[in-house]
């Protein structure tokens, strides 16, 4: 025995799924706590409920998260509005369906960005909104894992 301390064991990594909750597309993004990096994943782009939620159920089979997290729109200045219960209200809905803990994070700015880093890219119009939606779950899943 050298007397070193021995390495501590390695921690697991537990799978995310953020949400940028819209009533015409839901942006997704999955991530992990190891690595704590986000990507955008797929855009549900149906305004039937059941049809979203068969989508979501599809999703968490296959990443397995841990936990979910739904983006918060609020004013700039940080007042709720009518999305904002609109988004808890998917939210409860999420934990109610899947039995899994679900987090919110300020969302504030999250479409703008997105749309900014499509249109840079050379991308941005109408027809990508979809994307814009999943690059947008995936701007507020990397604010939430860098917050943990």
């Amino acid at each position: 025995m050298t007397g070193d301390p021995a390495p501590a064991p390695p921690r697991a990594a537990v799978a995310v799924l953020a949400f940028d909750f819209g009533t015409r597309r839901i942006g997704v993004a999955v991530g992990n706590t190891l690595v704590r990096a986000a990507h955008p994943l797929t855009t549900i782009d149906d305004e039937r409920d059941e049809r979203r939620f068969d989508a979501i159920a599809a999703l968490i089979d296959e990443w397995r998260p841990a936990i979910l997290i739904v983006g918060l729109p609020l004013h700039a200045d940080g007042a709720e509005h009518g999305m904002t219960e609109r988004a808890r209200r998917f939210a409860r809905q999420l934990h109610g369906r899947f039995r899994l803990p679900v987090e919110f994070c300020d969302e504030r700015w999250t479409t703008e960005l997105a749309q900014a880093s499509l249109a840079a890219q050379g991308s941005g119009r109408a027809r990508d909104r979809g994307v814009r939606d999943r690059v947008a779950a995936q701007l507020i899943l990397q604010g939430w894992l860098e917050r943990q």
